[in-house]
């Protein structure tokens, strides 16, 4: 029995190929055997998948609907148009660009869109959970922009007030010393939820601009888990592929007032032809995202994080901010085990079957590559069904694969446990058999 996430017609097609057709299998077993514990996943539908491997690849759309640059885009703009107002209505949107093929493009294009070369930027420090795009050294942006940074509060030691939470007075502090063109909220290694209001506060008692990347928290957003930031925010930019459960790609929402300077940023700005394939299943996801019971898949995502996060701190991990409201847990190993890094507990705990990344802390004291944390998300086991019941048993498995983490045995006995919890809940269980 097969619960591979490509149907079987795939199969006669890749047969020509057999070796990127035994790679694709190899991988579709992979992710039906063991955990996907990485915030930034999620399993999608089938239908998702369809839309991505449909004809619509094979179409050059330079521009936007009803201004292409190529002939023959009558469906395509109708496709286009369709992932657009399905965007908008998802969110209550004034404005969607559909484009983008990543979240970074995204980030990139309303900065184009907002604020001029040489501006400055206060965003959060990517070692306290922000992201490459907001000014870390190693992005473009940094090289284009002005980048200041602020972060999280100090850890406490106190359960009842852990801290490692944003710090606002330092917001506002930047905010009313470096009077920064734009200021940046959200996140890819925060556990905790972005409230956008204070953000926007600050940003119009300094006269800046307001961005809320929404990369991690979209599919929260969507349903009603996490506060949102239309209407709150000038631009916000999310990925797709997350916790929103759709297709690898980003996209843009804002006001009307920036539309036109938002369209602009992506095209002629930082592309030619988007990926109609991609936008169409963006538009099956965001279909998705609108039905009711995505408000309890949202739900079931956080209660998820919380249980999984109760029983990792049971396991003796210390949980950066004392626990969560999203979907992500940040474990700081150093209370552990001192000599365990992020990076031998991501290749222990791969050998286990249990797949998560390493991931800086606040004021971490080793460097990105090895790190002191683990960043452990729920979105994709909650897609197959698990609940807090089977986030009890995976936190205590990755206890039990830290401790025994030089016992070969002892992690071949953890990663057949995981596949046995994993059989009970494959990721695509219509494809069984196929």
């Amino acid at each position: 029995m097969s619960s591979a996430p490509h149907a079987s017609p795939f199969d006669d097609w890749l047969a020509q190929d057999p070796e990127i057709l035994g790679l694709i299998e190899r991988e579709a077993e992979r992710q039906s055997t063991t955990l996907q514990l990485i915030a930034s996943e999620n399993f999608t539908s089938q239908a998702v998948m369809a839309a991505t491997g449909s004809v619509l690849t094979n179409k050059y759309a330079e521009g936007y609907p009803g201004r292409r640059y190529y002939g023959g885009n009558e469906v395509i703009d109708q496709v286009e148009d369709l992932a657009r107002q399905r965007l908008m209505a998802l969110f209550g949107a004034e404005h969607a660009n559909v484009q983008p093929p990543s979240g970074s493009n995204a980030n990139l294009a309303a900065y184009q869109a907002l604020i001029k070369p040489g501006d400055t930027v206060l965003a959060m420090r990517l070692d306290h959970g922000g992201h490459l795009t907001h000014g870390s050294p190693a992005s473009i942006t940094s090289k284009i922009w002005r980048f200041v940074s602020y972060g999280v509060s100090p850890a406490t030691g106190d359960p009842d007030a852990p801290g490692e939470t944003i710090d606002f007075d330092q917001v506002a502090d930047l905010a009313r010393s470096e009077r920064p063109a734009l200021i940046v909220a959200g996140s890819t290694a925060y556990a905790r939820t972005i409230d956008p209001v204070p953000f926007r506060q600050i940003a119009d008692e300094v006269g800046a601009r307001f961005l809320f990347d929404a990369a991690h928290p979209a599919g929260l957003i969507a349903g009603g888990a996490h506060p949102s930031p239309v209407g709150v925010a000038d631009v916000v930019t999310f990925t797709t592929h997350k916790t929103l459960r759709g297709p690898r790609g980003g996209a843009i929402l804002s006001s009307a007032e920036f539309a036109k300077a938002v369209d602009s940023a992506i095209f002629p700005g930082l592309q030619g032809g988007p990926m109609e394939n991609a936008i169409a299943a963006k538009a099956v996801a965001f279909a998705e995202a609108a039905r009711p019971e995505f408000s309890s898949y949202a739900a079931q995502v956080v209660a998820n994080a919380k249980a999984l996060a109760t029983a990792v701190a049971a396991e003796g991990i210390r949980l950066v901010s004392g626990g969560t409201d999203n979907h992500q847990v940040l474990c700081d190993l150093q209370a552990f085990d001192a000599d365990l890094t992020g990076k031998e507990a991501q290749e222990v705990l791969d050998a286990a079957g249990i797949t998560c990344n390493r991931n800086t802390i606040p004021d971490d004291p080793r460097s990105p590559f090895v790190t002191s944390g683990l960043r452990l998300g729920t979105a994709a086991m909650t897609t197959t069904g698990m609940g807090e019941t089977q986030m009890a048993v995976v936190g205590a498995l990755i206890g039990r694969s830290l401790r025994q983490r030089n016992d070969e045995a002892a992690l071949a006995a953890v990663r057949a446990e995981v596949a046995e919890l994993c059989a009970a809940f494959p990721p695509y269980p219509s494809s069984a058999g196929a």
